[in-house]
Parts: structure tokens; C-alpha cells; sequence
């Protein structure tokens, strides 16, 4: 019972991804990301193995479609696995195992791939990609929210949801936002009220990181 998406910026060269589901640590499970190199999601039965995996892949120089076609290659249970990549040009490409329960949705644009399983509806990853595609001249972090936000009003999942995370990565190693809401009850609006806290303090964290003496006090 998941909905997610990948997500580029084409101006800042910056990844992201949005997911919300049923139960706890969403953040921890489903989203995998690298600067420069794109990202991966992996949900239904999850097994967290196949983002780092699939980053490798993306490294060594794979695009999305190549990647992919690895990572189901092997995993004996990918018949259990909901998968999409995005690789640093943006292109895209995602797998239904056969076991993926339904209602499945799947929706590909420019630099958007979105995704859902044990939905309401087959409509919510079109909304979703449709709201990212449709506020290209907002930050990265902001367009994600959006579109989990039009996910959620397109129907979301099947039943509700209690966790949620935003993560999007820029130059650094380190994550540009990686913010997380676990065990509560509409996590979605919650994300948003973090993120627009986090938002004026984000370019704050990373001067702090590489450049010390002309940091701002947060």
C-alpha cells in the first residue's frame, strides 16, 4: 500500500523522491538516491537491496532501462517487486512482478516516474506525475510534495497512510533534504509543514558543510 515517485530537476541537476504508505519507515525502505547519478525505488514485498543495487548499476553507466533489467535479473523473488529508476539523464523505467497487488499505477513523463500499489484507483500516479510536470519552475523538494499531495487527492491508497519521507540530493554526498514522518496520522500535510520549515534553512546546512567560517548561525 505505497505511492512514490522519482523525480529530476533539469536547471540543478538535483534527484528526489517523495513516498507515503501504510506503515512505518517508509524513508528507510523505498527511496535509494545518488548526486549525479539518479535514483531508485523498490516497494510492494520491499527488499531494500535492490537500491543499492541498482545505483551501482546506474554508476558503472547503465541507463534506466539497462539497470532495471539487471536488478529483476537478480532477484529470484521479483515477481513480489515493485521497482523504478531514473538515471542521471533522467530517463526512466519501472517493473510490475506479477505478484504486485492491484490496483497498480504507473506514470512516465520528463524526469518523473511515479508508481503506487494496493490503490484506491488507477489514477494516482497520473496525478502525481501531472502535478510534478505541471510546477517545473519550483524547487525540486516542493514539486515532490505536490505531486504526493495530488496523489493523495486522486484517491492514494486503499487505505490510510502513516508515514512518509522527502528526500532529494544535490553535489554533496549527503542528502539536500531528507525529512521522514512515521506512525501518524496524515503524514502527508505533516511533510509539508516540515519541509516548509526545513526549506529557508536547507542551503544553511550545506554552506555549514563546506565552508564553515562564512556559515549562517541556524
Amino acid at each position: 500500500m505505497t505511492f512514490s515517485l522519482l523525480g529530476r530537476c533539469a536547471r540543478t541537476g538535483q534527484f528526489g523522491a517523495a513516498v507515503t504508505t501504510s506503515s512505518i519507515a517508509v524513508g528507510t525502505r523505498v527511496p535509494f538516491l545518488a548526486a549525479g547519478v539518479g535514483g531508485v525505488l523498490t516497494q510492494h514485498r520491499t527488499d531494500p537491496r535492490l537500491g543499492p543495487r541498482g545505483l551501482d548499476l546506474l554508476r558503472s553507466g547503465c541507463s534506466a532501462a539497462e539497470a532495471l533489467a539487471a536488478v529483476v535479473a537478480s532477484t529470484p523473488d521479483h515477481r513480489w517487486r515493485q521497482i523504478a529508476v531514473m538515471d542521471r539523464l533522467g530517463r526512466t523505467a519501472h517493473f510490475d512482478g506479477e505478484r504486485v497487488k492491484s490496483s497498480r499505477s504507473v506514470a512516465h513523463g520528463l524526469d518523473v516516474v511515479a508508481l503506487g500499489n494496493i490503490l484506491a484507483n488507477e489514477r494516482v500516479a497520473g496525478a502525481m506525475a501531472e502535478a510534478f510536470l505541471a510546477n517545473v519552475d519550483r524547487p525540486l523538494a516542493e514539486r515532490l510534495v505536490r505531486a504526493l499531495e495530488a496523489g493523495e487527492a486522486a484517491g492514494g491508497e486503499h487505505g490510510e497512510v502513516t508515514s512518509a519521507s522527502l528526500t532529494v540530493v544535490d553535489r554533496e554526498c549527503f542528502p539536500y533534504v531528507d525529512l521522514r514522518i512515521d506512525k501518524a496520522e496524515g503524514p502527508i500535510p505533516r511533510l509539508r509543514a516540515l519541509w516548509e520549515e526545513y526549506a529557508p534553512l536547507a542551503d544553511g546546512f550545506v554552506q555549514r558543510a563546506i565552508n564553515p567560517e562564512d556559515a549562517p548561525i541556524i
